[in-house]
This record gives C-alpha cells, sequence and structure tokens, in this order.
C-alpha cells in the first residue's frame, strides 16, 4: 500500500491540500480560492468560515485521492497564513468577528501611542518583532475592544485566540485540542522567544488574559487527531509550522547561514541563525524558525507585503491581464523599463522601513508609459525590495552566499533572474516548488518516524534551476539608485 502525507496549506488567497509521497514528491493538489474583504482603507479581512469551508473541502479531496491511489494518509501537516488573527466562541466555536489579516493595518495609531509610550525596546527584546499592526498582538486588542461580544466571552472564560493553524486544528478535533507550534506563536507579538512562553508583561500592557491563548508546542508534535465526524476518518495531525518557517524547513535550510526567499502573496527572507538569537540593528526581526524536541533553532526575517499580491492587483484591479503566467511574456516584450517604478507600499513598507503610513508612488511616468510598463515594474518592485532586506543583512554582517527561491513568482525565469541580477547573488530554484507545503509534511513525517532526521530530510532535496547575476555593476548600480529615489518619494507620504 502506498504511504502518503497530506499536507494542509491554509494561505492569504487559497486553502490547499496537497498530498506527498515519502520522498517529498507532490502527487495530488486540491485548491480553492476564498473572499477577500476590504472594510475600509488598509483594513484586509477573511470570513473564518469559509477558510474552514475550503480548508474541509481540500482536505477531503486530497483524502479521497489517496483512496483511489490505494494508499494510506500516515498524518497531516498544517501550514498556515502566519499573525492572522481570529477569536471565537469556545462553546458554539462560532468566531466573534472576521479573521484580521496580517496585511491589515487598522492598529497603526494604536501602535504609534505604544512607541510614544517607549514599550518598542522591551517588546522588541522579548520578541525579536517591532510594534506594528502586522502582528497578532494588536489584532487580538481591537476585537477586544471593538466587539463587545469578545470582552464579554474573554471575562466568563469563554473565549479562545488562535492563529488560522490554530482554528482549523480545534475544528478538526471537535474542539479537543487547542494549540499552536512555536513559529506561529513567535509571530504575535505576545510571545517571548527566549523562554518559550507567553510574556506575562506583554499581555499586560495589550489587556490580554492569558487564558485565551492556545498551548505552544513544537513544529514536529502530537496535535491530536482528526474528528470522525469531520472528515470521515481519524487522521493524526503531527506538524505545525507558520508557512515561512515551513517554507525554509521544505527547502532543508537546516544550517546556520542558510537562506531562503518565497515569492508568495509577500515576499519573505529567512536565514538560519541556529542556536543564537542575533538582533538586528538594521530593522530586520528575530524569530523562531523552527523546534524540536523542544530545541529552538532561530532565524533572522526580511518581510515584503506585496509581492505577488501586487500582480494579483495588476490582473483584479487594473485589469491588464487575464492570467498570471502572462507576465513573463510582457516584462519580456520591453527591452528596459524607462525608469518607470512602482513601490507597492499599498498596505504599508514592511522591512527594512516598517512604515505603516507609506502608500504606493508610480513614479517616472512619460507619455509613452503603458500596462506594459505599470506591469513590468510592480514585478521588477519585488527584486528591488528584495535588495533592501540583504542591504540591511549585509549592514547586519550577514552576507549570503546563495539564496534558495519558491513560491509562484519564481516560476516567472525572466524575474528570477532579474532578482538575482539586482541583488547579485546565485540563486537555485528546487525541483519540488511546493516547498511550503512540503515543510509541514517533512513535520508531520518526523514526528511519526517516517523520517529518521533533519540530514535524512536534507537528501530530499533537488534542483531544478540555477541562476547568476548577469548584468555589470554600472547598470545594476543606476537602476537601483532609480529604486532609492522612488522609494524616497514614497516615504514622504
Amino acid at each position: 500500500m502506498k504511504k502518503f502525507i497530506v499536507s494542509i496549506d491554509q494561505g492569504t488567497t487559497s486553502s490547499r491540500a496537497i498530498l506527498f509521497d515519502l520522498a517529498g514528491k507532490p502527487i495530488y493538489t486540491s485548491q480553492l480560492e476564498f473572499t477577500q474583504y476590504f472594510p475600509k482603507s488598509g483594513w484586509v479581512e477573511h470570513n473564518p468560515e469559509e477558510i474552514w469551508s475550503t480548508t474541509k473541502k481540500t482536505l477531503k479531496s486530497a483524502i479521497d485521492k489517496a483512496k483511489r491511489l490505494r494508499g494510506n494518509i500516515l498524518a497531516i501537516g498544517i501550514t498556515n497564513q502566519r499573525e492572522t488573527t481570529v477569536l471565537w466562541d469556545k462553546k458554539t466555536g462560532k468566531p466573534v468577528y472576521n479573521a484580521i489579516v496580517w496585511q491589515d493595518r487598522r492598529q497603526a495609531e494604536f501602535c504609534a501611542k505604544l512607541k510614544k509610550q517607549n514599550k518598542e525596546t522591551i517588546i522588541f527584546n522579548k520578541t525579536g518583532l517591532f510594534i506594528d499592526s502586522y502582528f497578532s498582538g494588536p489584532k487580538i486588542k481591537w476585537i477586544l475592544d471593538n466587539v463587545h461580544l469578545a470582552r464579554k466571552l474573554m471575562k466568563k472564560k469563554q473565549l479562545l485566540f488562535g492563529t488560522i493553524d490554530s482554528f482549523i486544528i480545534w475544528r478538526l478535533t471537535k474542539g479537543k485540542v487547542h494549540a499552536t507550534d512555536a513559529t506561529n506563536a513567535s509571530r504575535t507579538m505576545i510571545y517571548n522567544i527566549s523562554s518559550n512562553k507567553w510574556d506575562d508583561t506583554i499581555l499586560k500592557i495589550l489587556k490580554i488574559e492569558k487564558h485565551i491563548l492556545p498551548e505552544v508546542k513544537n513544529c514536529a508534535d502530537d496535535y491530536g487527531s482528526t474528528h470522525p465526524a469531520i472528515i470521515g476518518k481519524s487522521i493524526p495531525i503531527t506538524g505545525v509550522v507558520g508557512d515561512q518557517q515551513s517554507a525554509a524547513i521544505g527547502q532543508c535550510c537546516f544550517e546556520p547561514g542558510s537562506l531562503k526567499s518565497t515569492y508568495g502573496t509577500g515576499a519573505f527572507v529567512l536565514l538560519n541563525t541556529g542556536s543564537k538569537k542575533i538582533y538586528s540593528k538594521n530593522r530586520l526581526l528575530t524569530t523562531i524558525a523552527y523546534r524540536i524536541k523542544g530545541k529552538t533553532t532561530y532565524a533572522m526575517e526580511g518581510s515584503i507585503f506585496i509581492a505577488g499580491a501586487g500582480v494579483q492587483w495588476l490582473r483584479d484591479r487594473m485589469k491588464f491581464f487575464k492570467k498570471a503566467t502572462e507576465t513573463e511574456k510582457i516584462v519580456k516584450s520591453l527591452k528596459d523599463n524607462n525608469n518607470v517604478y512602482l513601490v507597492p507600499a499599498f498596505t504599508g513598507l514592511g522591512a527594512p522601513y516598517w512604515n505603516e503610513k507609506a502608500r504606493g508612488v508610480l513614479s517616472g511616468l512619460t507619455r509613452d508609459t503603458g500596462p506594459k510598463q505599470i506591469v513590468r515594474a510592480v514585478i521588477e518592485s519585488v527584486a528591488y525590495q528584495t535588495y533592501d532586506l540583504f542591504e540591511a543583512m549585509k549592514h547586519d554582517g550577514l552576507r549570503p552566499k546563495v539564496v534558495k527561491v519558491d513560491g509562484g513568482m519564481v516560476m516567472n525565469d525572466w524575474f528570477t533572474q532579474f532578482l538575482s541580477n539586482i541583488i547579485n547573488v546565485k540563486i537555485l530554484r528546487p525541483k519540488v516548488q511546493e516547498t511550503t507545503a512540503l515543510g509541514a509534511a517533512f513535520m508531520a513525517g518526523l514526528q511519526i518516524g517516517a523520517y529518521k532526521s533533519l540530514k535524512d530530510i536534507s537528501n530530499k532535496w533537488s534542483l531544478d534551476k540555477k541562476f547568476s547575476p548577469r548584468i555589470k555593476n554600472k547598470t545594476r548600480n543606476a537602476l537601483i539608485k532609480g529604486w532609492i529615489k522612488a522609494i524616497k518619494r514614497t516615504l514622504i507620504n
């Protein structure tokens, strides 16, 4: 009988279930998109019930496929959009408000107040994060302050908080397990990454009661089993990892100094720093890469809020093309971009700027500028934003020689080559592109003994294509100079 691990990959725009064989090869994918809600400028929400229904449908589809292939699913791994926040009623299971998405900026003013109260140093030292509405803590506070039922249920000890992984685990186990893993916890702004515990001081600052929080487990751990009434059978849930850390695991970045960069809705650079927490002097985040058998491995991270989301904007709002795959042909049709730059600060700027008030700027327009130049400017902006992160790392004394990339955007060869040109580093693209889902599958397999060690997992990684820088320094410097000018214009806002 064939053996499989199924990975639930609950992302920002879709829910997927991917069936992997034990060699780490994706056998089948079921995917469903769900609605994005933008109630006000800078606000982004999801309907938790829609997230749940799409997750359940895709999981059932993967289970049915395994049955048709006469295979046995050994375990479930879960990876998820991090920081997105759900509060729900412990008794009824109903969310008290929509999920507030990681991109949401509604707490910008509150975060500015916290900074004025000189809370930034204490929070950064404990959590490795800056005070920013990107993280879960300020989102929890907003729901508690603005949804009467939430505060009422918290006082009655009937309220639960979770990032999306927690919410899905709670639903899959029919309310038996309220847990998260260390990587997701490390993105909440209320978790102490040194003591590996929820931090009482920060909870007091935000007026959040500890009893609403999930238990924090290892990435490879026992998260209970699916209830037969939910998906027709009981399958152990044995791996949970936040999406960016999961991609690093899927890319086998287990050695200190190894680095991956994922280009999905946003873009995220994660550098393994081993057992050392390295605090950036250049506004990068310190976070947990993974925790296995109680041992924590740390990482330094740079977050770009808009990558693939910029392509989505061009497709859905600007109507410049019908399919994202058309972008490669469009950008290739131009000899150059004629100094047109687009800074996609649609929801502020992430690392290394951390400017919540910044908004998108399109500059360098002439009478010749058309949709093609704007499309190319959006694609190029992702490479330039990555350059900003690498510059920050360089100033922290870290100079990666090789970058492993993944995510939808890197299937565009033109973009991946341009990225290599701009950051001036060799890029490796793996054969298995589903690295985010694969990382969670690896953790689930590690827990049940399907993989003996991280070294065993590393042997599953294989190369698809290598990209090396191909432009002259003079050309690169001129392109970057134009980007720096565009960024300055954005930051004036």
